[in-house]
């Protein structure tokens, strides 16, 4: 699937010129020729970048940027202006703006720049995530936090990461040994029944308050996380 760039300009050569040259890179594109006719559009589908004029009438650049940002949205925005002064460039970036380029511009400058913000939006989207879910459940990695919807729950340190393997691994059955190896390593007898024990703390805990059961035994096999049927 093409990625989508949009290009917010007022200069129809400008938004000429950079319709052509991105079509012919294999992007699809759309534009605007005035800020708010561009967040108009915005509203109707995110493109995967934005290509943005500072001046323009009814709404400038600089308004664009801030209501984008203040909407939640992380799309990569491309400033473009014909002003040089320092102190331009600084209220764009400082407004949420990922990279600026001045007026009059080579277009195989501004196709490097535009390679390198969709790279960035790539790695950071593909970055892997510090929560887990699984069906009403939801483990935080960075604050050690278990929740099922909105109700927290207090595990040990062992019993978290009990919960964490299993969530790692949906609906797959654990044998007790790769669990054993995983949580405790090999300090424990095959006779110990350690991890039955945790089994049960963590099965009482997370069933707590009507939530049905998280954990299915599967006999002679090991575990799984699966919840009820």
């Amino acid at each position: 699937m093409r990625e989508n760039i949009m290009v917010i300009d007022d200069d129809e050569k400008i938004t000429s010129m950079l319709r052509r040259g991105l079509a012919f890179e294999g992007y699809s594109v759309e534009t605007a020729s005035n800020g708010a006719e561009g967040l108009k559009q915005m509203l109707k589908s995110e493109p995967n970048l934005l290509i943005l004029d500072v001046m323009m009438p009814q709404i400038d650049g600089w308004e664009v940027v801030r209501r984008i940002r203040e909407s939640g949205s992380e799309v990569p925005i491309l400033m473009l202006t014909a002003k040089d002064e320092i102190s331009d460039r600084v209220k764009g970036l400082d407004l949420g703006a990922d990279d600026y380029l001045v007026k009059p511009f080579a277009l195989e400058e501004l196709l490097a720049r535009v390679r390198v913000l969709l790279r960035r939006r790539t790695e950071r989207t593909e970055q892997p995530t510090n929560r887990l879910i699984f069906e009403d459940t939801t483990l935080d990695l960075d604050t050690r936090e278990v929740f099922r919807g909105d109700k927290l729950i207090e595990l040990t340190t062992k019993e978290f990461d009990l919960l964490h393997l299993f969530m790692q691994n949906p609906k797959r059955v654990l044998s007790r040994d790769i669990i054993m190896e995983k949580i405790w390593g090999y300090d424990y007898s095959g006779e110990s029944n350690v991890l039955e024990v945790y089994i049960a703390l963590l099965r009482q805990k997370t069933e707590e308050y009507g939530h049905k059961r998280l954990i299915q035994t599967v006999r002679g096999a090991g575990y799984v996380l699966r919840g009820e049927n």
